[in-house]
């Protein structure tokens, strides 16, 4: 078969530029992470923190990225964006994908967003990330603003490409968590959560969280099982929990505390009690659980609405199981959300500590003198609003931290 000279031409040009490409990029160092430090509306902030995103993955010279973005867009994975003090994904944090999404997809045509899935990741050239911390901002009325920090990382090296972080107003925002986590008994921030927010903030140049990235592909189960959660397809949601589980480093508290939500939901007690016990297994091993005990204002009852406070005695009943059989010594925490003063919630945070441990006690004598009790009022709050409603259930927790045994 004849093949022109014309053709073989453009294919060597076009392998040409291949190569120049290739060359390019390999010889150009780490960009500079973008830092915003004035603090800016927060579709602003999103949009300038987003266009620095991709503005460092563009150092190409013009005609060259044009020639680029033409031969193939760079496919990037988005797991799901969290609040990085609470490890939880909320109504602002959809936002801050949402946004970011459209940004990268609608002023810069060399990205395609594609679907956080495993197949996906064989596709995708970067994986992106971001987080927002409320952070004081030094007003006078010492308000809180919030701190975005947005990530590319080279899902083959594992290397960040691009970093991006800025300061937004924390206005006409809402926080609240997502079923999933309104929904969870325990705050479900882990090593690999941490590890999230960690990448989040990287340098380029560096490498993201061991950790984390090692999970990636179990992440995206996690995340399709907990997108059914919410929709409240539970039969659904379960089946995915498990196969998350079945997989190599599946073992993860969001894992097991969807196994356990989703069993609760679908009315099998005896497995949601195995999947509860499971779950504080882990949080021992992990040396801290915090779990969310609802309390009537301003007393040591538990929450009056039974279909809040119903598992609570077996919750009770499975912490003493668990921490009996790890032989845990454990500091009983009690922590109050931020509405009162700074004293009577200093107070009644040991109040509910001290019932706490006798209801253990109850279960299990011999933590009798393996725990001990503190108070911390609203001085260790997670969130901080004030709100007592589900934005801040996290401040009105009781924490077991696993201490040496004297």
């Amino acid at each position: 078969m004849k093949v022109s000279t014309s053709k073989i031409l453009r294919g060597a040009a076009s392998a040409f530029v291949a190569a120049g490409l290739i060359a390019a990029i390999a010889g150009c160092a780490a960009p500079q992470a973008t830092n915003l430090s004035d603090e800016l509306p927060f579709d602003q902030a999103v949009a300038q923190a987003s266009d620095g995103l991709a503005g460092q993955t563009q150092k190409l010279p013009a005609f060259l990225a044009k020639v680029e973005s033409k031969l193939a867009k760079r496919g990037v994975v988005l797991d799901p964006m969290l609040d990085a003090t609470t490890g939880q994904q909320t109504s602002a944090t959809v936002r801050l994908e949402n946004r970011v999404s459209e940004r990268l997809t609608t002023k810069f045509d060399q990205f395609e967003i594609l679907p956080f899935q495993s197949a996906n990741l064989s596709r995708a050239q970067y994986l992106l990330t971001g987080t927002m911390t409320r952070v004081e901002n030094g007003g006078g009325a010492k308000k809180r603003a919030l701190r975005i920090n947005l990530a590319l990382t080279d899902l083959k090296s594992g290397t960040v490409v691009a970093q991006a972080s800025a300061l937004a107003k924390d206005e006409g925002l809402a926080h609240t968590p997502l079923a999933y986590y309104r929904d969870s008994p325990v705050l479900v921030k882990d090593q690999v959560i941490e590890g999230y927010a960690r990448t989040s903030a990287t340098p380029p140049g560096q490498r993201g969280d061991a950790f984390y990235l090692d999970r990636i592909a179990a992440a995206t189960l996690i995340n399709e099982a907990t997108t059914l959660y919410n929709q409240e397809r539970y039969v659904e949601a379960l089946g995915q929990y498990r196969s998350a589980l079945a997989t190599p480093t599946g073992e993860q508290l969001r894992v097991l505390n969807g196994i356990y939500l989703t069993n609760a939901k679908l009315g099998h007690g005896a497995e949601a009690e195995q999947a509860f016990g499971r779950v504080v297994a882990l949080g021992i091993a992990y040396n801290q659980l915090g779990v969310k005990f609802l309390f009537n204002p301003g007393s040591t009852e538990f929450w009056s609405d039974s279909k809040v406070s119903g598992p609570y005695t077996m919750w009770l009943r499975q912490i003493a199981k668990e921490s009996t059989t790890a032989r845990a010594c454990m500091d009983i925490v009690g922590h109050t959300s931020k509405t009162g003063s700074e004293q009577a919630n200093d107070a009644l945070s040991l109040q509910r500590a001290n019932f706490i441990r006798q209801r253990l006690m109850a279960e299990a004598p011999v933590l009798g003198a393996r725990t001990k009790t503190s108070g911390m009022g609203f001085r260790q709050n997670i969130v901080g609003s004030g709100t007592d409603n589900a934005v801040d259930a996290l401040d009105r927790r009781v924490e077991f931290k696993i201490i040496p045994c004297s």
